[in-house]
């Protein structure tokens, strides 16, 4: 891991940032954005007092390029085990991830084991293409220590 702060871990392979832990509950009052303004899917933390207000707005429609999709999990209770590895199946880092946090996957491949019961939340950047175009399934062997 590099770049790692209270609230948020950015995990990174050969300059390539694979993943972001993030822990919303270690996020300083106000809005935090954790990601940088070029990524596929954005994440930002509301960290505010009761009676804070935001502005009544709405999002402007307008066409964006994206050329894979991201995906965000978010454990609200259990506990589930996260593998990063390269697309070729190299293993990079296995990162656990807790009740409260979440996990976004900018690039290369992951798989999640479920290591308590849990709930989970998981937003992904659409339109949806189906898995067929979505998906790329691989096998490989994560390292034993």
């Amino acid at each position: 891991m590099s770049n790692t702060n209270s609230y948020y871990s950015e995990i990174f392979h050969d300059s390539v940032h694979v993943a972001t832990l993030v822990r919303p509950k270690e996020s300083p009052e106000g809005l935090s954005f954790i990601t940088d303004d070029e990524k596929f899917l954005q994440l930002g933390i509301w960290n505010y007092k009761k009676n804070q207000d935001l502005d009544l707005h709405f999002h402007n429609e307008f066409e964006r390029k994206s050329y894979k999709t991201n995906e965000f999990v978010f454990v609200l209770k259990g506990e589930i085990e996260c593998n990063l590895y390269t697309e070729e199946g190299e293993f990079i880092e296995s990162i656990i991830v807790k009740e409260s946090e979440g996990i976004i996957q900018h690039n290369h491949a992951h798989e999640y084991k479920i290591l308590k019961d849990s709930i989970i939340l998981e937003s992904k950047n659409g339109p949806f293409m189906g898995v067929e175009r979505d998906k790329t399934v691989i096998y490989a062997k994560k390292k034993e220590n």
